[in-house]
């Protein structure tokens, strides 16, 4: 059978490195990992990571890196070019990190057949602390980096995402895996790395109601 070539919708965070380690050792093969950042192309989406430190990420994966810079009015036209864009270099696949939300999954679906590519989603419909679970028992380490500021306090940022740390997300009333965007994460190590990525805190910003760890490399 011959190789499914995939992207990685690579957030730089924890789900969307499972997602490529699963899809790996079921024998996909990675090809390029795809971050889409702020239309200034300055910081990615959502978790708010500077290209230097998603390029050292791709560096240790051994990986190439493409991103787009979007508003989320052209995020989805954005999307569709580089995804023709990897189409044109063979890339069949795309490998997404939703677990379980129906609107995202009904969005990457139908704009991934748009660009003729097959979206898989190796954690979809997965119990949460499996996902957890899995990450930590395969030796991922992920840190926290964002929080939304009226579910979590900035006391998380910078914690790994550990058991103990688990449950103390747990006792804000939150879901473990923030699934509704209660934090995020950056993953500096793990079996997909060939050398962690050190990283250094320089402060905290805020901005549309998160708190971010702004992050470099030493």
């Amino acid at each position: 059978m011959s190789s499914k070539l995939f992207f990685s919708s690579w957030s730089g965070g924890k789900d969307s490195a499972l997602a490529y380690f699963k899809a790996y050792k079921e024998g996909f093969q990675p090809e390029k990992l795809l971050t889409m950042f702020e239309e200034n192309a300055e910081r990615s989406r959502s978790h708010g990571l500077p290209l230097h430190v998603l390029q050292a990420q791709a560096d240790s994966i051994g990986v190439p890196l493409l991103i787009k810079g979007a508003s989320w009015e052209t995020y989805e036209s954005q999307f569709l070019k580089a995804a023709d864009e990897m189409k044109e270099e063979g890339i069949t696949h795309g490998v997404f990190g939703d677990i379980d939300l129906e609107d995202h999954l009904t969005w990457v679906e139908n704009t991934c057949k748009k660009a003729d590519i097959t979206s898989y989603h190796p954690l979809w419909k997965m119990d949460r602390h499996a996902v957890l679970n899995e990450l930590i028992d395969e030796g991922f380490e992920c840190l926290i980096i964002v929080v939304k500021k009226d579910k979590l306090p900035d006391s998380f940022l910078g914690k790994k995402i550990t058991r103990e740390v688990i449950n103390e997300l747990e006792s804000y009333g939150i879901d473990a895996c923030g699934e509704e965007g209660e934090f995020h994460t950056v993953v500096v190590d793990g079996p997909i790395f060939s050398r962690p990525v050190r990283l250094r805190f320089n402060g905290v910003h805020e901005e549309a109601g998160y708190s971010f760890a702004d992050v470099s490399l030493p």
